[in-house]
């Protein structure tokens, strides 16, 4: 179309001049009436189409909305329950590792020694120690009583390395049904009141030795808080019996704390976390009030037996596994919500999400939809009222000669209009898009007008794709990295110095993810007071993947080191254990070695990890080309060797993951083994925190802005020689 001066060539204004020399006066009131007719139809049939497009916008994205909640709620709960399952088992499993020492010590008392043992002394606080606490009337200077004490003090080296497994652990103990209770954390304050009078404690009282006794078995208590702290915590127990009679108690208990204040800033926009425990009652909630809200023992309610039967029923289910998306009415207002079981406890976590809240990317839609359709309306409506105009001016002043072409104006004009009313009418929730026919290429208002409802159309289409496709890559990123960044870091040993009343050694260690969480992993430990067990392994693959089989590996290998095996054999059965369940097809590679620490001899088993670096008295470091064994998870039964390294006094050992070597800079070089050893020998007498400080410096200086693209995990040991005799302290 193009306009000369008020007409417009090739519309509505040049038809009606151009039908008008041959038409007759008679039907321009005909005409004239058929136009407004129809438009005015057409007007209703627009309003009727961007309802039914309304409707099935909202329809479909609530449908969309709720299947992306849906999958992101339920891997969130999925995850996190599974997460904080694995901290209650790992509870479990230290508690079965102190049940097993002690019936052995118990079993045959004659096979040990009688150790030492001491009250709890408030000028060490802040050193991981064991501490006697007997009850009231017990007099440990009875012969038989203080020998079986000084049996069971054999097992403070063990409670002291379990109790630096996690830093959420409260404590390790073992009680005898004397009233002896022998424990190890690293608050002796703890146990005196303000005036420094011990506090009266009488372990036969306590709810974790009642309930152990009463099951015969591995007991979780509810959520109590501790008799000394004042903090919250679970407390996990066991009995040991010997020849059928009671013998003691031994338990470890968890705070608590950190799960509180994560369930309760969870409230998020009408989002929020509730932890329940095996009762029903609520345990953790954001909620001051309402059926969620944390009540006391007395004031508790059984959310299973709960008058709201749709909550009742998701509650029951969710402590035998996780449970579907299900609509919740709570205070006459729908929740979804989702369940999923800590099974080792018998807890659950719920996940709530507040329908409203889901559906306000609906309304933003919806709103949207009405805004483009005013706009076109808009348009539409100016450009037929200036068609009006000028019609109504030609008409008036070729009314005689208008009559005649009228009914042939009138079809010419109605036919595509009707056609696109049909189409319109058409148009359903499998079916939103309006397309251009050869029938509406008027090149006049009629075409512009359909060519705006295609546009309308197509923007629709469009913008539900895209709502659908942020919604759900936000969801499940939130879902991936929501709890594993912190569960990862608190595996790790984080704690220096690790031994600070140990002359004899220095070890220090980083790990510096290239994601949010690595699958990188290094531990040190004390199997016993002369062997010192490390280990550093790296695990194919990135991201959470990574890291949830970088801690299962990590607490097979040390569980096996504690049991007492070589590294050969921690190795193999490390491998099998991988390889038995490993439908991921993931691999890690480790490097252990255990140092004896009064003759300075380790033995170290390498399964195709970096070789390491040693640097002997008053020399430099070298790499030491050891025998590599095969990958952890790739072949079942496979055999590994060790080898058997003087350690004399002043020897250093690195050992690194391949983070460091294949550190790129900006001309793609890699940092290489030749760097590492630049670095670590331009102070070859420096502390193990200094070495590691000085490789992380030489590789920042190399790569500079570079991404990091692998995890950075270092880790270095320095042996002073042995103890001077008499020296005791660990």
């Amino acid at each position: 179309m193009r306009r000369v001066k008020n007409l417009v060539i090739g519309g509505i204004q040049s038809k009606v001049f151009n039908l008008i020399l041959v038409t007759v006066i008679l039907l321009t009131a005909a005409f004239t009436a058929v136009s407004v007719y129809h438009n005015n139809m057409l007007a209703n049939l627009a309003a009727e189409s961007g309802e039914k497009q309304k409707t099935a916008i909202s329809d479909i994205t609530d449908s969309v909305m709720k299947t992306v909640v849906e999958q992101s709620m339920g891997r969130a709960t999925e995850l996190e329950s599974y997460l904080a399952d694995e901290m209650f088992h790992g509870l479990q499993t230290r508690v079965q590792m102190l049940g097993e020492y002690a019936t052995k010590l118990l079993s045959d008392p004659d096979q040990y020694p009688r150790g030492t043992y001491a009250a709890p002394d408030p000028t060490r606080e802040g050193e991981i120690a064991a501490q006697l606490i007997v009850a009231e009337g017990v007099d440990i200077r009875n012969t038989e009583l203080a020998d079986r004490i000084g049996l069971i003090a054999n097992m403070t080296d063990l409670m002291n390395s379990l109790y630096g497994v996690s830093e959420q652990t409260n404590s390790c103990f073992i009680a005898l049904p004397d009233g002896v209770f022998l424990v190890t954390d690293d608050r002796p304050e703890a146990k005196f009141d303000a005036n420094g009078t011990p506090i009266g404690y009488d372990p036969r009282t306590r709810p974790w030795y009642q309930l152990a006794v009463e099951k015969g078995g591995i007991a979780f208590t509810d959520v109590e808080t501790d008799a000394f702290t004042g903090d919250i915590g679970v407390v996990c127990s066991m009995p040991v019996y010997v020849n059928g009679e009671l013998a003691a108690v031994v338990g470890s208990d968890l705070f608590l704390t950190a799960m509180r204040d994560a369930v309760q800033a969870s409230d998020d926009s009408g989002t929020y976390l509730v932890v329940i425990n095996q009762n029903g009652h609520v345990v953790f909630s954001p909620m001051t009030d309402g059926i969620f809200a944390v009540l006391s023992g007395n004031e508790s309610h059984d959310l299973r037996s709960s008058g709201n039967a749709e909550l009742a029923s998701i509650v029951n289910d969710a402590m035998h596994g996780l449970t579907s998306m299900r609509t919740v009415s709570l205070n006459g207002e729908p929740y979804y919500m989702i369940g999923g079981p800590m099974s080792t406890v018998g807890w659950e976590l719920l996940s709530v999400c507040s329908v409203e809240v889901a559906g306000q990317t609906t309304k933003v839609l919806q709103e949207r939809h009405v805004q483009i359709e005013q706009e076109a309306t808009g348009v539409y409506q100016d450009k037929l009222q200036k068609a009006r105009g000028s019609t109504l001016v030609l008409l008036l002043a070729i009314m005689a000669l208008m009559l005649a072409g009228a009914l042939i104006l009138g079809k010419r004009i109605v036919k595509p209009i009707n056609t696109i009313t049909e189409r319109i009418s058409e148009l359903n929730e499998d079916n939103l898009e309006f397309r251009m026919e050869d029938t509406f290429r008027t090149g006049d208002e009629i075409q512009v007008l359909a060519e705006s409802f295609a546009s309308i159309s197509h923007k629709t289409i469009e913008y539900l794709e895209e709502v659908q496709t942020v919604t759900a890559e936000k969801e499940r990123i939130s879902s991936e990295l929501s709890l594993a960044r912190k569960i990862q870091a608190a595996m790790l040993p984080h704690i220096f110095p690790a031994f600070p009343d140990r002359p004899d050694f220095d070890v220090f260690a980083t790990m510096a993810p290239a994601r949010e969480v690595g699958g990188d992993f290094y531990d040190y430990f004390l199997i016993d007071e002369d062997h010192l067990c490390m280990t550093i392994a790296d695990v194919s693959g990135k991201g959470v993947p990574a890291a949830l089989f970088m801690m299962a590996s990590k607490i097979i290998l040390q569980s096996s080191a504690m049991l007492g095996y070589s590294p050969a054999e921690i190795l193999k059965n490390t491998n099998d254990a991988i390889c038995s369940n490993n439908e991921a097809q993931m691999f890690v590679t480790v490097w252990v070695g255990i140092v004896e620490l009064s003759t300075g001899k380790m033995i170290a088993a390498n399964a195709g990890h970096e070789y390491p670096m040693i640097m002997r008295p008053n020399g430099q470091f070298e790499v030491f080309k050891d025998k590599h064994g095969f990958i952890l998870g790739g072949l079942e039964h496979l055999t590994y060797s060790e080898y058997e390294v003087r350690l004399e006094p002043g020897t250093k050992l690195f050992v690194y993951t391949d983070g460091v070597t294949e550190a790129t800079n900006k001309n793609h070089e890699l940092f290489g083994m030749k760097r590492i050893l630049e670095a670590l020998n331009e102070d070859p007498k420096a502390s193990p925190q200094q070495a590691l400080g000085n490789v992380r410096n030489a590789v920042d200086g190399f790569v500079q802005s570079e991404e990091q693209f692998d995890d950075l995990t270092m880790l270095c040991m320095e042996y002073k020689g042995p103890r001077p005799r008499g020296d005791d302290r660990s």
